[in-house]
């Protein structure tokens, strides 16, 4: 059985502070952000909102990518959340009962 893995997004909110990582569990990962339970970045600026995500069964393509889009430019990060998730809503609502 093949294994998936996620390069995602997280937001502030709208236009907000934008963080990029890759995981194997998307539902775990996000959840522990959700709860504050990661140090860091996410946590002391309040990024918990899934705006986008991509998935492979390739951990390599999924590295690479994450590497790709933290290098970009914040409008051309901007652009790829807008292209699927314009309004920036929080695709994991409804996932966790927090």
């Amino acid at each position: 059985m093949k294994k998936t893995y996620y390069v995602y997004m997280l937001a502030s909110k709208k236009n907000g502070t934008i963080y990029t990582g890759v995981t194997g569990d998307l539902f775990r990962r996000v959840y522990e952000h959700k709860k504050k339970e990661i140090r860091g970045f996410t946590k002391r600026y309040n990024v918990d909102r899934l705006v986008h995500f991509e998935e492979t069964d390739d951990i390599s393509i999924a590295i690479t990518r994450e590497k790709q889009t933290k290098g970009w430019i914040r409008k051309k990060k901007i652009t790829l959340i807008e292209e699927t998730n314009p309004n920036w809503d929080d695709l994991a609502e409804g996932w966790f009962d927090l």
